[in-house]
Protein backbone atom coordinates (compact mmCIF):
# COMPACT_ATOMS: atom_id res chain seq x y z
CA UNK A 1 0.00 0.00 0.00
CA UNK A 2 0.89 3.48 -0.64
CA UNK A 3 0.49 6.90 1.04
CA UNK A 4 -2.77 8.08 -0.91
CA UNK A 5 -2.33 11.32 -2.90
CA UNK A 6 -4.89 13.51 -4.66
CA UNK A 7 -3.90 16.73 -6.44
CA UNK A 8 -0.51 17.14 -4.94
CA UNK A 9 -1.42 16.40 -1.23
CA UNK A 10 -1.66 12.96 0.97
CA UNK A 11 -4.43 12.03 2.99
CA UNK A 12 -5.00 9.64 5.76
CA UNK A 13 -6.79 5.97 4.89
CA UNK A 14 -9.54 5.63 7.68
CA UNK A 15 -10.10 9.84 8.27
CA UNK A 16 -9.01 11.37 4.82
CA UNK A 17 -10.47 14.37 5.69
CA UNK A 18 -7.89 17.52 7.32
CA UNK A 19 -9.56 19.74 10.14
CA UNK A 20 -10.71 22.99 8.46
CA UNK A 21 -8.74 25.98 9.17
CA UNK A 22 -12.14 27.04 10.97
CA UNK A 23 -11.82 24.16 13.34
CA UNK A 24 -8.11 25.78 13.91
CA UNK A 25 -9.08 29.02 14.26
CA UNK A 26 -11.78 27.67 16.60
CA UNK A 27 -9.61 25.72 19.15
CA UNK A 28 -7.11 29.03 19.52
CA UNK A 29 -10.23 30.93 20.29
CA UNK A 30 -11.86 28.79 22.91
CA UNK A 31 -8.90 26.63 24.06
CA UNK A 32 -8.69 26.73 28.18
CA UNK A 33 -5.22 25.25 28.49
CA UNK A 34 -4.04 23.65 32.13
CA UNK A 35 -1.49 25.91 33.49
CA UNK A 36 2.15 25.15 32.79
CA UNK A 37 5.34 25.40 34.87
CA UNK A 38 7.75 28.20 33.67
CA UNK A 39 10.28 25.31 34.09
CA UNK A 40 10.42 22.05 35.19
CA UNK A 41 14.37 20.70 36.62
CA UNK A 42 15.35 17.54 35.71
CA UNK A 43 17.96 15.11 37.34
CA UNK A 44 21.15 14.79 35.63
CA UNK A 45 21.43 10.96 33.80
CA UNK A 46 24.53 9.33 32.72
CA UNK A 47 24.81 9.31 29.03
CA UNK A 48 23.75 6.09 27.07
CA UNK A 49 26.85 3.43 26.58
CA UNK A 50 27.89 2.87 22.63
CA UNK A 51 26.62 -1.00 23.03
CA UNK A 52 27.88 -3.69 20.72
CA UNK A 53 24.96 -5.75 21.12
CA UNK A 54 21.08 -5.51 22.33
CA UNK A 55 18.94 -2.80 21.85
CA UNK A 56 18.51 0.57 24.16
CA UNK A 57 16.79 4.12 24.22
CA UNK A 58 17.22 6.66 25.52
CA UNK A 59 14.57 9.33 26.01
CA UNK A 60 15.89 12.92 25.06
CA UNK A 61 12.70 14.89 25.24
CA UNK A 62 9.27 15.33 23.69
CA UNK A 63 9.39 12.59 20.49
CA UNK A 64 13.41 12.63 20.10
CA UNK A 65 15.05 9.15 20.81
CA UNK A 66 18.55 8.05 20.75
CA UNK A 67 18.48 4.48 20.29
CA UNK A 68 21.27 1.95 19.91
CA UNK A 69 20.72 -1.41 17.84
CA UNK A 70 22.55 -3.61 16.36
CA UNK A 71 25.71 -1.78 17.23
CA UNK A 72 24.20 1.24 15.22
CA UNK A 73 23.33 4.73 16.93
CA UNK A 74 20.06 5.97 15.39
CA UNK A 75 18.81 9.68 15.90
CA UNK A 76 14.95 10.12 15.76
CA UNK A 77 13.22 13.43 15.77
CA UNK A 78 16.01 15.75 17.72
CA UNK A 79 14.36 18.92 18.68
CA UNK A 80 17.07 20.89 20.90
CA UNK A 81 15.43 24.36 19.92
CA UNK A 82 13.50 26.78 23.05
CA UNK A 83 10.32 27.14 20.79
CA UNK A 84 8.47 24.88 18.31
CA UNK A 85 7.67 27.03 15.78
CA UNK A 86 8.44 29.08 13.02
CA UNK A 87 8.94 32.17 14.58
CA UNK A 88 12.23 32.29 17.48
CA UNK A 89 9.63 34.49 19.75
CA UNK A 90 6.45 32.68 19.82
CA UNK A 91 4.66 29.36 19.59
CA UNK A 92 4.85 26.37 22.18
CA UNK A 93 8.16 27.28 24.61
CA UNK A 94 10.07 24.64 26.05
CA UNK A 95 9.90 24.06 30.14
CA UNK A 96 12.44 21.46 30.65
CA UNK A 97 16.30 20.99 28.89
CA UNK A 98 16.82 18.29 26.87
CA UNK A 99 17.75 15.02 28.82
CA UNK A 100 21.23 14.50 27.01
CA UNK A 101 23.34 16.96 25.26
CA UNK A 102 24.04 16.37 22.04
CA UNK A 103 27.61 15.88 22.41
CA UNK A 104 26.79 13.03 25.40
CA UNK A 105 25.58 10.82 22.36
CA UNK A 106 28.37 8.16 21.44
CA UNK A 107 28.04 8.26 18.06
CA UNK A 108 24.98 9.09 15.22
CA UNK A 109 25.10 6.63 12.32
CA UNK A 110 21.96 7.13 11.46
CA UNK A 111 19.22 10.01 11.19
CA UNK A 112 15.66 9.51 10.92
CA UNK A 113 12.82 12.02 10.56
CA UNK A 114 9.18 11.25 10.79
CA UNK A 115 7.35 14.30 9.29
CA UNK A 116 7.79 18.41 9.24
CA UNK A 117 6.22 19.17 11.93
CA UNK A 118 8.34 21.64 13.59
CA UNK A 119 8.27 19.64 17.23
CA UNK A 120 9.84 16.56 14.96
CA UNK A 121 11.43 18.64 12.33
CA UNK A 122 13.73 21.00 13.65
CA UNK A 123 16.25 23.13 11.50
CA UNK A 124 18.79 24.54 14.16
CA UNK A 125 19.22 20.77 15.37
CA UNK A 126 19.31 18.99 12.43
CA UNK A 127 22.32 21.52 11.35
CA UNK A 128 23.96 21.05 14.76
CA UNK A 129 23.19 16.71 13.81
CA UNK A 130 24.85 17.50 10.63
CA UNK A 131 28.11 19.27 11.76
CA UNK A 132 28.56 16.88 14.35
CA UNK A 133 27.93 13.45 12.07
CA UNK A 134 26.40 13.99 8.77
CA UNK A 135 24.87 10.96 9.17
CA UNK A 136 22.54 9.39 6.18
CA UNK A 137 18.82 10.53 7.06
CA UNK A 138 16.18 8.62 5.89
CA UNK A 139 12.29 10.36 5.86
CA UNK A 140 8.91 10.07 4.14
CA UNK A 141 8.28 11.67 1.09
CA UNK A 142 8.77 15.11 -0.55
CA UNK A 143 10.19 15.59 3.17
CA UNK A 144 14.15 15.78 1.33
CA UNK A 145 13.25 19.55 0.53
CA UNK A 146 12.89 20.59 4.06
CA UNK A 147 16.32 18.59 5.04
CA UNK A 148 18.23 20.15 1.91
CA UNK A 149 18.05 23.52 4.26
CA UNK A 150 19.58 21.79 7.09
CA UNK A 151 22.58 20.82 4.40
CA UNK A 152 20.98 17.26 4.96
CA UNK A 153 20.68 14.74 2.21
CA UNK A 154 18.08 12.38 2.77
CA UNK A 155 16.04 9.33 1.19
CA UNK A 156 12.55 9.28 1.21
CA UNK A 157 10.65 6.78 1.67
CA UNK A 158 6.68 5.85 0.67
CA UNK A 159 4.44 3.54 3.41
CA UNK A 160 6.17 0.75 3.70
CA UNK A 161 8.70 0.78 1.57
CA UNK A 162 11.77 -0.32 3.48
CA UNK A 163 16.04 0.65 2.86
CA UNK A 164 18.99 -0.78 3.95
CA UNK A 165 21.37 1.79 5.87
CA UNK A 166 24.26 1.45 7.88
CA UNK A 167 23.58 -1.98 8.74
CA UNK A 168 20.02 -1.51 10.01
CA UNK A 169 16.61 -2.22 7.54
CA UNK A 170 14.24 0.41 8.12
CA UNK A 171 10.86 0.72 6.83
CA UNK A 172 8.54 3.27 6.89
CA UNK A 173 4.84 2.87 8.33
CA UNK A 174 1.65 4.62 8.36
CA UNK A 175 0.46 6.68 10.85
CA UNK A 176 -2.88 8.81 11.16
CA UNK A 177 -1.49 12.77 11.60
CA UNK A 178 -0.93 15.61 8.73
CA UNK A 179 1.72 17.50 7.34
CA UNK A 180 2.53 21.31 7.57
CA UNK A 181 5.38 23.79 7.90
CA UNK A 182 3.41 26.94 6.90
CA UNK A 183 -0.23 28.04 5.47
CA UNK A 184 -0.32 26.70 1.86
CA UNK A 185 1.99 23.22 2.30
CA UNK A 186 -0.87 21.50 4.31
CA UNK A 187 -0.15 17.36 3.69
CA UNK A 188 2.20 17.85 1.15
CA UNK A 189 4.22 16.19 2.51
CA UNK A 190 4.17 12.57 3.67
CA UNK A 191 4.17 11.54 7.61
CA UNK A 192 4.48 8.28 9.09
CA UNK A 193 6.60 6.40 11.48
CA UNK A 194 9.38 3.98 11.48
CA UNK A 195 10.25 0.04 11.70
CA UNK A 196 14.13 -0.31 12.27
CA UNK A 197 15.32 -3.98 12.47
CA UNK A 198 18.67 -5.02 13.14
CA UNK A 199 20.79 -7.61 15.21
CA UNK A 200 18.03 -10.01 14.98
CA UNK A 201 15.73 -7.17 17.10
CA UNK A 202 13.17 -4.46 16.20
CA UNK A 203 12.07 -1.37 17.53
CA UNK A 204 8.80 0.47 16.15
CA UNK A 205 8.48 4.15 16.78
CA UNK A 206 5.28 5.24 15.92
CA UNK A 207 5.88 9.52 15.84
CA UNK A 208 2.81 11.38 15.50
CA UNK A 209 -0.80 9.17 15.18
CA UNK A 210 -4.23 8.79 15.93
CA UNK A 211 -5.57 5.91 16.81
CA UNK A 212 -6.43 3.76 13.93
CA UNK A 213 -6.09 0.31 12.42
CA UNK A 214 -2.35 0.58 11.10
CA UNK A 215 -1.17 -0.48 14.39
CA UNK A 216 -3.08 -4.06 13.48
CA UNK A 217 -1.54 -3.93 10.03
CA UNK A 218 2.09 -3.01 11.47
CA UNK A 219 2.07 -6.13 13.82
CA UNK A 220 0.88 -8.19 10.95
CA UNK A 221 3.85 -7.34 8.96
CA UNK A 222 6.40 -7.31 12.07
CA UNK A 223 4.76 -10.07 14.35
CA UNK A 224 8.13 -9.23 16.93
CA UNK A 225 8.42 -6.03 17.98
CA UNK A 226 10.97 -6.18 20.86
CA UNK A 227 10.23 -2.44 21.68
CA UNK A 228 7.75 0.85 20.91
CA UNK A 229 7.45 4.13 21.03
CA UNK A 230 4.28 5.29 21.63
CA UNK A 231 3.09 9.12 22.17
CA UNK A 232 0.84 9.47 24.67
CA UNK A 233 0.50 13.54 25.23
CA UNK A 234 -1.14 15.71 23.10
CA UNK A 235 -4.63 15.07 23.11
CA UNK A 236 -6.21 17.74 24.75
CA UNK A 237 -8.80 18.86 23.92
CA UNK A 238 -10.40 15.43 22.12
CA UNK A 239 -13.13 16.71 20.01
CA UNK A 240 -9.89 18.68 17.99
CA UNK A 241 -6.88 16.31 18.85
CA UNK A 242 -8.95 13.14 18.50
CA UNK A 243 -7.61 12.65 14.63
CA UNK A 244 -4.03 13.42 15.02
CA UNK A 245 -3.12 12.16 18.20
CA UNK A 246 -3.78 9.09 20.78
CA UNK A 247 -4.79 9.80 24.07
CA UNK A 248 -3.10 7.40 26.71
CA UNK A 249 -5.83 4.98 26.65
CA UNK A 250 -5.76 4.90 22.62
CA UNK A 251 -2.16 4.50 23.49
CA UNK A 252 -2.56 1.36 25.78
CA UNK A 253 -4.87 -0.36 22.60
CA UNK A 254 -1.94 0.20 20.14
CA UNK A 255 0.15 -1.23 22.57
CA UNK A 256 -1.82 -3.86 22.95
CA UNK A 257 -2.35 -4.24 18.72
CA UNK A 258 0.87 -3.95 18.18
CA UNK A 259 1.68 -7.36 20.46
CA UNK A 260 5.01 -5.25 21.62
CA UNK A 261 6.98 -6.98 24.53
CA UNK A 262 7.88 -3.24 25.74
CA UNK A 263 6.73 0.24 25.12
CA UNK A 264 7.79 3.68 26.21
CA UNK A 265 5.45 6.57 26.53
CA UNK A 266 6.70 9.97 24.55
CA UNK A 267 5.41 13.27 22.94
CA UNK A 268 4.54 14.67 26.71
CA UNK A 269 5.85 17.21 29.16
CA UNK A 270 7.96 19.38 27.12
CA UNK A 271 6.77 21.89 25.00
CA UNK A 272 4.13 24.52 26.79
CA UNK A 273 1.31 26.19 24.35
CA UNK A 274 1.50 22.57 22.38
CA UNK A 275 -1.79 20.70 23.97
CA UNK A 276 -4.18 21.90 26.51
CA UNK A 277 -3.54 18.74 28.92
CA UNK A 278 -1.65 19.67 32.20
CA UNK A 279 2.20 18.81 32.51
CA UNK A 280 1.32 15.36 34.18
CA UNK A 281 -1.95 14.43 32.92
CA UNK A 282 -0.52 11.61 30.32
CA UNK A 283 1.76 9.89 32.80
CA UNK A 284 -1.43 9.75 35.09
CA UNK A 285 -3.72 8.79 32.47
CA UNK A 286 -1.62 6.15 31.53
CA UNK A 287 -1.45 4.41 34.46
CA UNK A 288 -5.06 4.11 34.70
CA UNK A 289 -5.02 2.88 31.37
CA UNK A 290 -2.62 0.36 31.90
CA UNK A 291 -4.59 -0.82 35.19
CA UNK A 292 -8.17 -0.90 32.76
CA UNK A 293 -6.68 -3.04 29.82
CA UNK A 294 -4.70 -5.15 32.68
CA UNK A 295 -0.81 -4.36 31.26
CA UNK A 296 1.49 -4.81 33.76
CA UNK A 297 3.26 -1.47 34.82
CA UNK A 298 6.90 -2.81 33.56
CA UNK A 299 5.50 -3.33 29.75
CA UNK A 300 4.34 0.31 28.88
CA UNK A 301 6.26 2.89 30.75
CA UNK A 302 7.71 6.03 30.64
CA UNK A 303 11.20 7.06 31.48
CA UNK A 304 12.99 10.11 33.43
CA UNK A 305 14.39 12.68 31.06
CA UNK A 306 17.53 11.65 29.61
CA UNK A 307 17.56 8.53 31.12
CA UNK A 308 17.87 5.41 28.72
CA UNK A 309 16.49 1.30 28.79
CA UNK A 310 18.52 -1.19 27.67
CA UNK A 311 16.79 -4.22 26.84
Amino acid sequence: MTAPREDGRFHNVANPQRPPLKAVLNWQRTRQPVPWPTWSHDPPQPPPAPLASGISATFINHASFYLRIGGVGVLIDPMYSKRCSPIPFLGPKRVRAPGQPLAALPGVDLLLVSHNHYDHMDLPTLRQVRRHWNPPTVTGLENARHLRKAGLHAQELDWWQSTEVAGLRITYVPAQHFSARGLHDRNRSLWGGFVIEGGGQTIYFAADSGWCGHFAEIAERFPRIDLALIPIGAYEPRWFMRPQHMDPEEAVRAHLALGARRSIGMHFGTFAGLTDEAIDAPEQALAEARKKHGVAEDAFTTLPFGATLAL
